[in-house]
Order: structure tokens, then sequence, then C-alpha cells
């Protein structure tokens, strides 16, 4: 998402690290381009202009022009600007009320809304443990209502059943006394959009709000509108009582701008970013890993989460059982490239680890990208078990089959086989303790040691 922004501040603070002293001439000029970099990323002007005033007195003070590192002590200022900027903490959902809990969901049109919905009701009931109901209160968009209850049925969460006709007043009273009755925990509504804010559409909203009397009213705003976003999260919040906001289409936008202005704009945190189509594309905003990744500095602990979250434990403890054998086959090679897949590839394991352009620009120079995943996992599939158990058996003649089943040549598979060999070596390693030298390879200690 902050790829535009991650790849101009790492620039910045590569030249200001290299410095063995900064004079004010060099903080400033270090400033100016910060202020550049945020206004290129599509961060309004007002924040931009407010973030640089912060951040001046601090960075031009003496005890960094004094400071041994005072490259590293002026990263540690714009780090905590960002962190202040971005929201100092992440905000969690208010479901401390009387069962059924009712959260509003807001927005323009083409938001996201309505997917926005399930997502969230899908991470309740996965993470909060609480049975939910969706609502569409969408009575002007065709099809609006029967999108939510298809969401609803194919990953089986709760919706209630359409009326034709009511209008949306008549939906939420209807939807109140259907959660006392089916046992639901927490109510979602979601909300008709317009194409712009208007009088309507805000006094249906505002009628909305005194009959269920959310514990949360949520925007959802497109992250790729830009400035556009947060104004419109200004306006929705000089209006209704708006607490918290859900960015979507976050994988979609590299500059990053709308999520830096949000909390500014608004006043308002941000709770979760969309990154992603499916339904688990749902992520917590956490505003100190966010500043993390922006400055370029990775975020392991995230990634970490994703990891456990989405690794198959059982197989997992099926391969330390084999690697305290000192075992690793094709089958183990296999299943990592799966998992990999579904933490979002190459790519999106990389864009939590620290140097993120630096690395980018050394796989494009190796001419690795995302097709080698699935490129991989087609040459594994063509091995027979006894190949895929003892890579050791692959001959000259058995890498020619390989590589007419797989859609490949001997080359490519020479280089998985070698890939392999190291893999395997170095997961050994691992498996006796010794994580020593594994940043070197591009995987983070902390990731193993948080699966182990």
């Amino acid at each position: 998402m902050f790829e535009n922004l991650t790849n101009k501040f790492e620039e910045i603070f590569s030249s200001l690290k290299k410095a063995p002293s900064l004079d004010e001439k060099q903080v400033d000029e270090g400033l100016r381009n910060i202020r550049q970099a945020l206004l290129e990323a599509d961060v309004s002007l007002n924040v931009a202009k407010d973030f640089i005033e912060k951040i001046k007195p601090k960075a031009i003070g003496q005890e960094i022009i004094r400071s041994t590192s005072p490259g590293q002590m002026v990263i540690k200022v714009v780090y905590d600007e960002l962190v202040s900027l971005l929201g100092d903490k992440n905000s969690e959902l208010n479901l401390n009320q009387v069962p059924p809990v009712p959260i509003m969901l807001v927005g323009l049109q083409g938001s996201g809304k309505t997917t926005t919905t399930a997502k969230l009701a899908r991470y309740l009931e996965k993470n909060n443990k609480k049975k939910v109901m969706m609502v569409s209160l969408d009575v002007y968009r065709p099809a609006a209502q029967e999108q939510l209850k298809i969401l609803g049925e194919k990953n089986n969460i709760l919706t209630l059943p359409i009326v034709p006709g009511q209008l949306p007043s008549d939906i939420c009273s209807r939807a109140l006394g259907a959660a006392n009755l089916n046992g639901a925990e927490i109510i979602l509504f979601d909300t008709a959009g317009r194409t712009q804010i208007d009088l309507q559409m805000m006094n249906e909203i505002n009628q909305i709000e005194k009959i269920i009397s959310p514990s949360e009213t949520i925007l959802v705003a497109d992250s790729l509108t830009g400035q556009i976003a947060a104004q419109v999260a200004k306006e929705f919040k000089n209006t209704v009582d708006l607490t918290g906001i859900i960015l979507t289409r976050t994988d979609g936008d590299g500059r990053g701008g709308a999520a830096v202005s949000m909390k500014f704009e608004s006043n308002v945190p941000i709770k979760f970013l969309g990154i992603g189509e499916k339904i688990e594309n749902l992520e917590v905003f956490h505003p100190d890993r966010i500043a993390n990744r922006i400055l370029g500095m990775g975020d392991v602990v995230s990634l970490v989460e994703k990891a456990a979250e989405e690794f198959d434990q059982e197989n997992i403890k099926k391969t330390e059982e084999r690697l305290k054998k000192g075992e690793f086959s094709m089958e183990d090679y296999l299943l990592q490239l799966r998992q990999m897949k579904k933490m979002g590839g190459i790519e999106g394991v990389m864009s939590f680890l620290p140097g993120v352009s630096k690395i980018k620009s050394q796989m494009d120079q190796a001419g690795i990208d995302e097709k080698i995943i699935s490129k991989n996992e087609a040459i594994i599939l063509s091995m027979t078990k006894k190949e895929r158990k003892n890579p050791k058996l692959i001959n000259g003649s058995r890498r020619k089959r390989i590589a007419n089943g797989s859609g490949t040549d001997v080359a490519t598979i020479n280089k998985l086989l070698k890939q392999f060999k190291m893999m395997s070596e170095m997961m050994k390693k691992m498996s006796k303790g010794n994580t020593k030298g594994l940043a070197d390879q591009g995987i983070p200690p902390e990731l193993f040691n948080q699966l182990k």
C-alpha cells in the first residue's frame, strides 16, 4: 500500500544515515524531501505542513546535531510523529453493550461497503467468537440486498431475510427483533450509499442512528480516492457520530496518502484495512506497525501473526517432526510454497520485511517474480511420490520427464533442485535451533521461532 512513500523515505534516510554528522541545513533539506514525499503520496497539504512543523523543532535540536548517530535520531523523531499522526494505538471495536450490539456501516456508493460488511462479520465470528447477523438497508441500488444475502450464504454468515418493499427504518426494527430470536450477538447494518454526500442520505442515516443506537458508526472509504477519502471522512464526521474508518482497496494503492491523512482530517481512528478481495482480507490497523512499514523498517510482528493464522498447524507439526529427524522433502517444500501463496505470494510476504525496496530490486535483478511459486508448484506436482520424498533419485532422464510434464525446461528443474538443497540444509539447521544467519537469507528468525 505504501510502496511509493516507503521508497522515498528509504532514499531520504539512507543519505541521512550515511552522514557522520548533521547540520541544520542538511536536516532542513531532509525535511523538505519528506514533505515532498508526503505530497507525492497524495497526503493532503494541511497534513504534510503540520507534520513537518511538528518534526522540525525536534529534528534540529541540539541533542540530534550532537548525537553520535544523528541520522538514526532524526528517523526516530519522524517515526514517533508518524505514529501520532496515524493514531497512536490501534482502536478496537466497542462491543461492550448488551447484545445484540448494533454496528452501522456508512459510505459512498462503490466504496466496497457490502463486501466489507461480510469481511467484518467473518472477522468478528472468527476472532471475537461472536454470532453475527448482517442486514442490508440498501433498498435503492439494484440487487444490493441480494448481494449481501449471497455473501452470507457463501460464507455461512447469518443474514436477515429480505422482505421486498420495506423501508430502511422498518428493516431496522425487524432486524432487532430477529436478533433476539436467533441469538445474534452483533448486527451489522449495511446502509445505502450515494455517488456523493447529500441531504437525503444524511437524513436517512440520522434516522437509522436513532432507531438502532449503534455502538459503532464506521465509514467505509476507498483508499484509491486519496485526499477525497479524507475529505469524505471529515464530512461524515460533521454530520453523524462517526467512530471509526475502514479503508478498502489498500492492496491497490501504492501511495498510501489516504491512510496518512484520514486521522488528521477527521479525528476518527482507522480501525481496519481491506487488503484484498477475499473475505479474510481484512487487517487490523496498528499505527505503530504501519509507521514501521512506511519508513521501510518492516513489520515482522504482523508477518508472524499472519503466518500463524494462515499456516496449517497440523501440517507444520508433521514437518517439524520430520525436521527433527533430519528430513525435509519436496512435499514439505510444496507445502511452504502453498502457504506463501495463502499469505499473498512473494510480494505479500516481502511487504512486511525491512528494506523492502532493496529486496525488490535484488529480486528484479535476479529475475524472480510471483510466477516462480506457481512454476515450482507445477514442477513438484510433475514428480512421482518417490521423487518428492527423495529428490536425489532425480537423474538426467527424470529431469527431462519432469520438465515436459511441467511445461518448463531442464535448466529450470536444476534451479529448483538447487534451491531445494539450500532450503533443506537451512531447515535442518533451524530444527536444531540454529537460526543464525537466517536474516542474511531473507527469512526473519522471529518468524520461525514463532511457529516452533
